[in-house]
């Protein structure tokens, strides 16, 4: 009498700087749904400041009020320093306070935060003056970088309210286990995200150095 032995095949180890990218291929659906609404309500706002000037003179009054406009204006002429601030906004004020802090709490939260602020964002970005337009030619690629940053975080945000509620849809045992496994998926879509709005702060803040000037010599 002869025994075959089986073998169990194990899961490939996924190296951590991989395990991001698997996330959004095996939600591609979501994350496509979750890029065309925040480039498109952004977008939507942008439209809505051209329409109405009055809308975008209000947001910029606004940040000249509260002493922003200054606080740029100085900083402009120290990239290192204006990028350093500008990755701190967007960490902690966007990242953070708008769309993982407010999931955490209430599932889909940041989602619904962060759609208020890309239309608001979308005003504001409508330039007041021809320099402005130029300057909105390196900036358009810097909104890119950092909004593609956000919607990793959003497909977090969106997977940890999915397996919040749902969590026998992904295998869970009961919710507190798919919350868990939820705040897994922004773990390792932060790695991502952090790396990118390093890269946008870092052009933000050089570009408006060193590009726009030149451009507007070029272009007006």
């Amino acid at each position: 009498m002869t025994t075959e032995s089986t073998h169990v095949k194990r899961p490939a180890h996924v190296p951590l700087w991989r395990r991001p990218f698997r996330i959004i291929r095996d939600n591609r659906r979501a994350y496509l749904i979750i890029n065309v609404a925040a480039y498109g309500l952004a977008l939507i706002g942008f439209a809505i400041g051209l329409l109405f000037p009055h809308l975008n003179a209000a947001q910029v009054a606004g940040l000249e009020e509260d002493g922003t406009g200054e606080l740029v204006r100085w900083l402009v002429n120290i990239p290192p320093l204006f990028a350093l601030t500008i990755l701190g906004v967007n960490v902690f004020r966007l990242s953070l306070l708008t769309i993982v802090l407010p999931s955490l709490i209430v599932p889909f939260a940041g989602l619904a935060f962060f759609g208020y602020w890309a239309v608001e964002t979308g005003i504001t970005l409508v330039p007041a003056s021809a320099e402005g337009w130029v300057a909105l030619i390196p900036h358009s690629l810097t909104f890119a970088i950092e909004l593609q940053a956000y919607i990793l975080l959003l497909l977090g945000a969106y997977l940890l309210g999915k397996y919040w509620l749902l969590p026998r849809t992904v295998g869970a045992k009961n919710r507190r286990q798919g919350y868990l496994r939820g705040l897994q998926r922004i773990g390792l879509l932060v790695l991502p995200a952090l790396a990118l709005l390093i890269i946008g702060a870092v052009w933000e803040a050089y570009s408006l150095r060193y590009f726009v000037h030149p451009l507007s010599q070029m272009l007006l």
